[in-house]
């Protein structure tokens, strides 16, 4: 199957396109502007499989997206391009604007053009799945509620607006155009190759730097935490046994706190390095709360358990065991 890729240089995006690799019968072709977060070493390695390509694009034009989608000729499309980091879009909301929203929409149009030269069979066979976070569904508050896919739209931030604006374009073009989408949810993604703006890699590359390391208020804020190879897994049943106009929520039911989070990666982190423990969480450090800062997200996710059979196989203690390993290795080590 010929399956494009939008942000496939980023976190998820390039993480996806490794998995899809390992299985036999893709043939990827990735479309990224190699913004900051993209994550070139990764994309190197992906260079050597021979089916495996790449065009640096940026959503917003949607003539050149028109041309590749011409050329490539894809039977389905994983979008992934975003702007996804909550302070930045606090900082400077314009650019989430645009990649998120007219970024989105320039893709919805060039990929309506292409499936209107499709045989009707082809058209049918089409899935393009956008992929889209819990933040959308904004602050659960401390009731320990879940949301589903029917949950209303509460955004709180610039970008988990950009999102939530994002999806309702999807959401139109299918209501109205019979569009082949998909929407799926997904909860705090962490892993090998993040960038280091995020909490779980900055707080490993700070502690292994003996740097302090800042947690917003009082660190009580509790987000669900999904290992990024369950996520791409989930995503490629999706692709295969996923219904159209379907929204799926993705997630590990690993809700935890903050501040719990950041001392069970310093436990893991002296044990492994033998580090005192008590010295390592002296440099934690609570600063001042960041605007709109919500309390709790997490999700129901029976709808995929049920109907697709997925489940997370990863435990959260041996992701992070797995996501520390990985960090010593490629940036802290001393050959």
């Amino acid at each position: 199957m010929r399956v494009l890729i939008t942000g496939g240089a980023g976190f998820i995006g390039s993480n996806l396109c490794k998995y899809l690799l390992d299985l036999s019968g893709y043939e990827l072709l990735i479309v990224d502007n190699l913004s900051y977060a993209a994550n070139i070493d990764i994309v190197d390695e992906l260079k050597a499989s021979k089916n495996y390509n790449f065009v640096k694009c940026d959503i917003c034009d949607p003539i050149k997206l028109e041309k590749i989608l011409f050329d490539f000729q894809p039977e389905s499309i994983f979008h992934l391009a975003a702007e996804s980091h909550v302070d930045r879009s606090i900082a400077g909301p314009s650019k989430f604007i645009q990649s998120n929203i007219i970024g989105t929409y320039c893709l919805l149009e060039a990929v309506t053009n292409f499936l209107q030269s499709l045989k009707l069979q082809q058209s049918k066979d089409f899935k393009f799945i956008h992929v889209s976070t819990d933040e959308v569904y904004g602050d659960l508050g401390e009731e320990g509620l879940l949301s589903n896919e029917e949950s209303p739209y509460k955004p709180s931030s610039p970008y988990s607006a950009s999102k939530a604006s994002s999806d309702f374009l999807v959401k139109a073009w299918m209501r109205t155009y019979g569009f082949p989408g998909i929407i799926t949810h997904c909860t705090n993604n962490f892993g090998p190759y993040q960038h280091q703006e995020k909490l779980v890699p900055n707080s490993i590359i700070r502690l292994l730097k003996n740097e302090q390391v800042p947690i917003y208020g009082n660190g009580q804020q509790i987000r669900d935490w999904l290992f990024v190879t369950d996520h791409v897994e989930a995503l490629e049943l999706i692709l295969r046994e996923g219904d159209l106009y379907e929204t799926y929520n993705i997630g590990a039911h690993n809700q935890m706190k903050n501040l719990d989070l950041i001392n069970f990666i310093i436990s893991v982190l002296s044990t492994k390095l033998a580090i005192n423990e008590t010295k390592l969480k002296g440099l934690i450090q609570f600063v001042e709360d960041r605007p709109g800062h919500d309390k709790c997200y997490g999700l129901d996710c029976s709808k995929i358990k049920n109907n697709l059979g997925w489940q997370p196989k990863n435990s959260l203690h041996d992701a992070i065991q797995n996501t520390v390993d990985w960090f010593i290795e490629n940036h802290y080590s001393d050959k």
